[in-house]
């Protein structure tokens, strides 16, 4: 079947491109290939309206063409992307869009420009021998996952609609398939530096990093070097962004330059997970062999990661090399102080901490200390510290819920409980303000990662889509004490989080 223009000047908000436009060395024309036998999976009217689309007439036969690939919406200028990316340490000089496709931008309400893509609708030049498809698990996973950051208030891509799309995709099994579309503030990456830099134009790494700072950092034009502000700029973020992932216990799992974007957003969901009992080596990645992308070690990989972005922008930091690789070098060098900052700022939110005249190392000091019992003892990351407000609602005396996580490390919580609430104290502020700040920043629920694998499965192999309902109901309310002592708060059966592992599902 090809690919049809809708006969409508636009769906709510029109299309631009860019992108492509701007940037067409990184990049190649391509068209999405139309899924056969389309239906919905899930159409997301909430965010399509808060893009300034038609929602109605994309939650229609219409829109369900569009998502399937069938009809590319007019002014849409579909595009593969170019990028490298060094996967699990190794240099891949071109990998790009091998299964996705950048439909084009929209401006939301505020005027923000987003990117609206594909993900599993065919190949491209850039799949290596790939399929470019998707299946309906990973496809759905996508939508939970993303959703649930977004309701946690994390940074990330979203899905707009999940639509399979009546063909058997082949992996190790048979699977049903499906196309995701996602929205995010741009896909551009450390991959894409990195593939511009290689090519050896110069023209081209200039122009990415003009068009990068006129579409999220403007008021860098002006600085001297741009490149070093916009260096600065992007780590910030991913600090930021990296100390919000610590403090739910996500796991992304394929810390790749490829997935790191220069927006700050979280980008690909596929190996990813939340950790249950607190341990920093915690990796679920089935091709993680080595725990390079453990949870413990995502702060240092965020900064080996920014450090290949400094690399491929040297050309425009200093015209002496040797000064540009000193100028790089002592930004990311500043880069854990800087995430330390980030860090610190996260635990005092989850511990109820103002940091006005605080003592840094102390309150470091403190929380660390938190996650070191949190560590000896195995205890649930959620629960435990959500399990922190209600000691405070009993002034001062340990609920029974967080003494049974802690069971026999119980006796040991009591001295550390008895140094925060001092510490809180001196903050002079009632404590239902402390326990209401708190709460709203501790979820009760995240997506555990059995609620998970329930959904997915009976979506994938019975056609079912309420568990996943169901759950993404739940998972959209994540602070919401209507959970608390629910079943959807349980964490795994220990012997299924022993051998629990997520897949790329590629």
């Amino acid at each position: 079947m090809e690919n049809l223009q809708v006969n409508t000047p636009h769906l709510g908000t029109p299309f631009d491109n860019t992108y492509a436009r701007e940037l067409p060395g990184l990049c190649v024309p391509w068209q999405p290939r139309p899924a056969p036998q389309p239906h919905w999976l899930r159409f997301n009217e909430a965010l399509a309206r808060e893009l300034g689309l038609d929602a109605d007439r994309l939650a229609s036969d219409e829109g369900l063409a569009i998502f399937a690939g069938q009809r590319v919406p007019q002014g849409a200028e579909p595009v593969a992307q170019a990028y490298s990316g060094h996967q699990f340490g190794g240099f891949s000089p071109r990998l790009g869009d091998g299964r996705a496709l950048l439909l084009g931008e929209v401006l939301d309400q505020q005027g923000r420009r987003h990117d609206v893509a594909f993900k599993g609708s065919g190949a491209t030049p850039f799949s290596r021998g790939g399929d470019g498809k998707a299946a309906v698990g990973p496809v759905l996973r996508e939508y939970l996952i993303s959703e649930a950051m977004h309701a946690l208030g994390i940074p990330t891509t979203r899905t707009l609609a999940a639509v399979a799309t009546g063909e058997v995709v082949r992996r190790q099994t048979p699977l049903p398939g499906a196309v995701l579309t996602r929205t995010a503030a741009s896909h551009i990456r450390v991959g894409t530096f990195q593939y511009a830099a290689t090519q050896g134009d110069s023209d081209t790494l200039e122009r990415l990093l003009y068009y990068v700072i006129r579409r999220h950092d403007p008021e860098l034009a002006e600085a001297d070097p741009p490149a070093l502000a916009l260096l600065r700029a992007v780590m910030d973020r991913q600090a930021s962004l990296v100390a919000r992932w610590m403090g739910v216990g996500f796991i992304h799992g394929v810390m790749n330059t490829d997935n790191m974007t220069l927006s700050g957003e979280t980008i690909d969901y596929g190996p990813c997970a939340f950790m249950e009992a607190h341990d920093p080596d915690t990796v679920f990645s089935s091709i993680d062999h080595q725990g390079r992308y453990a949870y413990g070690n995502q702060p240092g990989i965020a900064q080996w990661n920014l450090a290949r972005l400094a690399e491929a922008l040297l050309p425009l930091v200093h015209t002496d090399p040797d000064e540009a690789v000193a100028l790089a070098t002592a930004e990311i060098n500043a880069y854990p102080a800087l995430y330390e900052r980030h860090w610190l700022a996260e635990l005092r939110r989850k511990l109820g901490l103002t940091a006005q005249g605080a003592d840094d190392a102390a309150d470091l000091a403190l929380a660390h200390d938190y996650l070191q019992l949190l560590t000896r003892w195995r205890v649930d990351h959620t629960l435990g510290f959500r399990g922190l407000s209600e000691v405070l609602r009993r002034s001062g005396g340990t609920p029974p819920t967080l003494t049974a996580l802690f069971g026999d490390g119980a006796a040991a919580l009591h001295p550390w409980l008895d140094r925060w609430t001092a510490r809180l104290g001196l903050q002079g502020e009632p404590m239902q303000a402390v326990t209401e700040r708190m709460d709203a920043v501790n979820p009760v629920v995240i997506p555990r990662n059995h609620r998970v694998e329930e959904a997915l499965e009976a979506a994938s192999e019975a056609g079912d889509l309420q568990p996943f309902e169901r759950l993404l109901a739940v998972i959209q309310r994540p602070f919401d004490a209507a959970w608390v002592g629910s079943a959807w708060t349980e964490p795994a059966p220990p012997e299924q989080t022993a051998c629990y592992q997520t897949f790329c599902g590629t």
